[in-house]
Formats: C-alpha cells, structure tokens, sequence
C-alpha cells in the first residue's frame, strides 16, 4: 500500500503545527545578548507572553504553506501548560491524505509527541482495520529534534519567549487584524539564538530539514491586541511559512489519544520514506 507515502507528506504537514516553538530559556548562552529594541517594545512583548502563558489554551486558525503545492488550512484548538497538545481539522486534499481519507477535513491530534490522524480504516497493511495512524514526531525531526520540541516547547507561549532571543526587534505600527486593533512587531532569531532547536529545524538531514532547506534563522511577527494577547503570529523556517490567527483563548477540551487498539503505527515507515527521499 502507499500508506507510508501519504505518512510522510503529511508528517511535515503536521510539523508545521509544531514550528510555532521558541527556543525559550534553552537557548544558546550567547543568544541572550542585548538585541537593538526600545525597552517599550521589549515590555508590550513581555506581556503578551505572560498573558498567553497564562491562559493555557486558544481555539486557532491556521495556514501553512512549503513554497509548493497547495496551502494547508487547519483549524482547532491549542493548549500548554501541561505539555503540548493540539486537536484540529486540516484540508485532506491539501495534505495529500485523499488515499487514506474520503472526508474533505481530516481530524489530526497532537500528543504525548505524537502526531495521530483519523483515516478511513484499510483493507491491508499496518492500517488495516485501524481508525487512526500515528506518527512520532522522531520520524519528523529525528530523535534529537523531537526531545527539544518536548514538553511545551511547541506552544504559541514557547514562541512568545523566543523573541527575547531575537537579533533586532521592530515595532511596525498599528494595524486592524479581524476588526481588532493590533500592533504589529517583527523579529529574527539567528541561528545562535536557536540553540538546541537547530537540531529540530537546521538539520537539513531530518524529514523537515530536507524538505523546508533547514533554517539559517527564524522570522517571526507578532500582532499584539486587545489584553495583551497576540492576535496573530507569523514564522518563516527556511522555506516553510505558518500563519496562525487566534480566535479564542482559554477554556479548551483536554487532548487524549486514541485507544491504542483502535491505531496503525507508521513511524518506522515514514523513517524509511523520509530515508530514502533524501
């Protein structure tokens, strides 16, 4: 079957719920250094990041695109705090998932480090009979990447204390993000800034890395609006580039993961494909 096909291209589509991370206080010692922002700017952004730490949680939309094909579209909730956690719906065409999903959305979980996919069940194969396929994020990030993305490094909270990290800094004004009153800041963490999440993203010899170019650096923009809480968030990594708005924070359904009797275990494979494509 072409299970583990469809796995490994919709692997890097999940890693892109996951590129939302920081490097928060496992940065490089080096990354610390005095960036060129005004102390106003520095302290808005400190809110913001307290505010989102806080509140644990946030109904999402989201658009991911890798330079080719389609934009994926996913919408769902995020929450941290207790490791991180996702449950959304993604574009099943977009993904390349049609083989192994009829629907038009796809249901993807995000937990314990795993990625899980609601699939229509299989005549054959390690999916056969199974309502879900599961990924660990080491078939996307390797071993050591995935250990840097542990806990609630992958969270918009873990993004948000990033920027301390940043080389510059830039307030670009005011701007109105759906009807909301927002101000838009722009940053760049380099590589040094990275710290051990270059194993996670500039390793160019993990699925992601190979398929995104690596990361030399990390783009991102922050709109910050009404109670201190960003409103939108913008990363490019190499050449992948995810757009997140957030519609809601707090109060979300607690993640589970699928019974395990009910789920096909395609890490091994996706491995594999993701070998042998590079």
């Amino acid at each position: 079957m072409k299970a583990k096909y469809a796995g490994a291209w919709t692997a890097v589509t999940a890693a892109a719920l996951i590129t939302t991370t920081g490097c928060g206080g496992q940065a490089a010692e080096g990354a610390a250094k005095a960036v060129n922002a005004t102390d106003a700017i520095m302290a808005a952004l400190g809110r913001a990041t307290d505010r989102t730490e806080q509140l644990g949680s946030a109904e999402v939309k989201m658009t991911t695109s890798i330079g080719a094909g389609a934009p994926v579209t996913m919408d769902g909730t995020y929450s941290w705090g207790d490791g991180y956690a996702f449950d959304v719906l993604m574009d099943t065409a977009a993904a390349k998932m049609q083989q192994l999903q009829d629907a038009p959305k796809m249901r993807m979980l995000f937990v314990d480090g795993a990625y899980y996919y609601d699939v229509d069940p299989q005549a054959s194969g390690p999916l056969k009979g199974k309502e879900w396929m599961k990924i660990d994020g080491s078939a996307v990030f390797g071993k050591q990447g995935a250990q840097a993305l542990s806990g609630d490094n992958g969270s918009p909270s873990a993004s948000m204390k990033s920027l301390k990290y940043a080389d510059d800094v830039e307030n670009l004004g005011s701007e109105k993000i759906d009807g909301k009153a927002t101000t838009h800041y722009r940053a760049v963490v380099d590589q040094a800034g990275m710290g051990k999440f270059k194993k996670a993203y500039g390793d160019k010899d993990n699925l992601f890395g190979s398929l995104t170019g690596g990361a030399t650096s990390i783009t991102m923009e922050v709109w910050v609006g009404p109670e201190d809480l960003p409103v939108r968030m913008i990363q490019e990594i190499g050449s992948m580039k995810v757009t997140m708005d957030f519609e809601k924070f707090g109060r979300t359904a607690p993640v589970e993961a699928p019974p395990a009797a009910q789920t096909g275990d395609l890490t091994e494979a996706v491995k594999a494909a993701g070998t042998t494509a590079g």
